[in-house]
């Protein structure tokens, strides 16, 4: 049985996050409680998105004539049918004037602050609302030069500088559709991205910077060119001059062909359901999803998990760290610049050059949001409390996470030495397929270690058992019994695969594919992805169950587990270890954590092997890749490592075949 609701609580909600825009929200609608509103929110979700959408002063170029259209089915559902507006007119144009009210927002003006950019080698830059409106205006008219058309797709391959955020807003300006791609991919990943949303144009740039390595993203997307001939022209931005070969007749300078251009107007009669972007969702291998997001259904849930569940105000500094190649990039671009606020973009590793890199930013530019992976706080936690301690992070309102369930230690020293205990963990989980989320917490709710609070609102969601029945109180599979906005329209040129990926273990209910649990008060958890799942002589565990006992022993930094074949028990745990500094690994110390997750999961699940290694291989974005990690411990060849940011790290991972 779980503890009563009061000895778990970690944080409780009083003075300004009870007069948050949520509270707000509950006021004009008569609500008078967190629980109530997600209730009746799931239960009528037209009735949620209408209302959301008119508090949050969405501006319309033509007003839409009904809600949402389920006529073919849950899968094909659209939004917003008879609606025409354009996202860039709601995060730019809107905020050209300050002061013109729309619902709960107010524009803030021209001069407001934007952007704050960093590298990790010290450079700087700044720019307004005006200054990104230009410059996202010119990329504009650059492509339209190109002869873009609305509804062509753009390629971006750029590391985070101030103009990747620019030209994802020039092509929102003119209806054309943002593909953007991880630069830390290499070329064939890249070359398949491009071609499956054929696109015709590509930005990128010379180089990139991470962990003090010059990056050379031009000759990766040189060499993706060979494969991907769709793409016409590429446009290179000027980062840092090392000399990158440029193809005549394809290849041109962003400063060459960019900043002389007049900017260009906002389309704002693109129809709600016209494409915003393509965001890929599969890995590195196989054929890549391509998710498609429309205007109206992306920025409904972007602004309202970004106002609701953040709070996003203009006087926030607003900082997640992530990459424009994963979901959460074009998430904070867009949410953040549709409240007028100002949002944080680092170029570089978050550990370098020192391990106070975040911590640095935080406490220089008053950050009030910091958005960060549980992976990442393991890793900053590792290098000692020292590291936060010489920093001011009094600023901090808000922490944010996403990506993976946290374990229990790591959660709470992000809340207690980063927080201070004064800061809401809006820990968040959805995915690139609703380009949000489908659990959130508000800051008008009380939170539980771990916790993501509850459904995200007007998303419907619920736990199922393999029967398909809703269950409480035990692990499931998490669910949507309806349709939200922001939900992909199929896999690019591939519904079939759409269908059987959401559809087909509970028809006319989308399966995500994560554990999840509702306890007896009302908090829920994720328990990692259902697909990951290992059995143990027919035991189920997921491996971030492992991993989040393993991580709470004082010596233990970071942990993976993987299941892998057994003759007699189906399979069996391998565990992998990063220790904390000074640890020693040793007999005694296996003997303990061996021990520990027998206490705590059964002695079945006891492993098979726990290894010391110095470093686990991991994803730019902080995730540890468990099926690379495998594959090198089966002995098997071919792996694709284009995601794997430190693939040096499998050399620690001794192959099965050689042990």
């Amino acid at each position: 049985m779980s503890k009563t609701i009061t000895s778990e609580v970690i944080w409780q909600p009083s003075g300004k996050y009870l007069e948050s825009r949520v509270a707000g929200f509950m006021r004009q609608h008569g609500i008078n409680d967190w629980r109530e509103l997600i209730a009746k929110s799931n239960a009528d979700t037209e009735w949620f998105w209408k209302n959301c959408m008119e508090y949050m002063g969405v501006q319309w170029h033509k007003p839409y004539t009904r809600v949402m259209n389920s006529d073919r089915g849950f899968p094909w559902t659209t939004w917003f049918e008879g609606g025409e507006m354009n996202i860039a007119a709601n995060i730019l144009d809107f905020h050209m004037e300050a002061g013109k009210k729309a619902g709960d927002r107010v524009s803030v003006g021209k001069d407001h602050p934007a952007m704050i950019w960093e590298g990790e080698d010290g450079r700087s830059r700044k720019l307004t609302y005006g200054e990104l409106n230009k410059l996202s205006g010119q990329v504009a008219q650059c492509l339209l030069k190109l002869n873009v058309k609305a509804g062509d797709a753009v390629g971006i391959y750029m590391p985070m500088i101030p103009e990747v955020v620019a030209v994802l807003f020039g092509c929102l300006k003119i209806g054309a559709v943002a593909v953007p791609v991880f630069s830390g991919y290499g070329p064939h990943p890249l070359a398949a991205r491009l071609n499956d949303a054929k696109a015709r144009v590509l930005f990128t740039a010379d180089a990139g910077k991470r962990s003090g390595k010059l990056i050379n993203i031009k000759a990766e997307a040189d060499e993706a060119m060979l494969h991907a001939p769709c793409v016409e022209h590429m446009i290179v931005v000027k980062h840092c001059s090392n000399g990158a070969s440029m193809t005549d007749g394809r290849d041109m300078w962003f400063h060459d062909v960019v900043l002389n251009q007049e900017p260009a107007p906002t389309v704002a009669n693109l129809p709600s359901e016209h494409p915003s972007m393509y965001l890929y969702t599969s890995g590195t291998t196989g054929k890549p999803k391509g998710t498609v997001h429309t205007h109206a259904g992306a920025l409904a849930q972007i602004a309202k998990e970004l106002g609701f569940a953040f709070d996003c105000q203009s006087s926030d500094v607003f900082f997640w760290v992530t990459d424009i190649g994963w979901m959460m990039g074009p998430w904070e671009m867009i949410g953040t610049m549709f409240w007028g606020a100002t949002m944080v973009v680092y170029e570089g590793h978050p550990g370098y050059p020192e391990p106070d890199a975040v911590w640095k930013i935080v406490n220089r530019h008053n950050v009030t949001t910091l958005g960060i992976s549980p992976t990442l706080i393991r890793m900053l936690k590792s290098k000692g409390d020292e590291w936060v301690d010489k920093h001011d992070l009094t600023g901090l309102r808000l922490l944010g996470s996403t990506g993976e369930p946290w374990d229990h230690d790591t959660y709470m020293w992000f809340f207690e030495k980063v927080g201070g205990k004064r800061c809401p963990i809006i820990n968040i989980s959805g995915g690139t397929e609703v380009v949000g989320c489908l659990l959130s917490p508000l800051p008008v709710m009380p939170l539980k270690p771990c916790s993501l609070g509850g459904p995200g609102l007007g998303m419907a969601i619920d736990v199922y058992n393999e029967e398909g029945k809703s269950i409480s109180g035990e692990i499931g599979h998490l669910v949507c019994k309806k349709p939200g906005p922001s939900m992909t329209r199929g896999f690019l040129g591939d519904p079939d695969r759409y269908i059987d990926t959401y559809f087909s273990k509970f028809p006319g209910i989308w399966y995500h594919g994560d554990w999840a649990k509702v306890d007896e008060d009302g908090s829920w958890f994720l328990f990692g992805r259902s697909d990951d799942t290992i059995k143990v002589a027919g035991k189920r565990v997921g491996p971030g169950e492992v991993e989040s006992v393993l991580v709470e022993h004082s010596d233990v930094a970071e942990a993976a587990v993987i299941g892998v074949p057994h003759p007699v028990k189906g399979e069996t745990l391998i565990c992998f270890v990063v220790l904390m500094p000074n640890a020693e690994f040793s007999t005694e110390l296996e003997r303990e954590l061996r021990d520990m997750i027998g206490a705590r999961l059964g002695s079945t699940l006891k492993p098979e092997e726990i290894h010391c290694v110095k470093v686990l291989p991991k994803t730019r974005s902080g995730k540890i890749v468990r099926g690379v990690i495998r594959k090198k411990y089966l002995g098997e060849t071919g792996m694709d490592l284009t995601s794997v940011e430190n693939p040096e790290a499998l050399d620690y991972v001794m192959s099965k075949q050689k042990a």
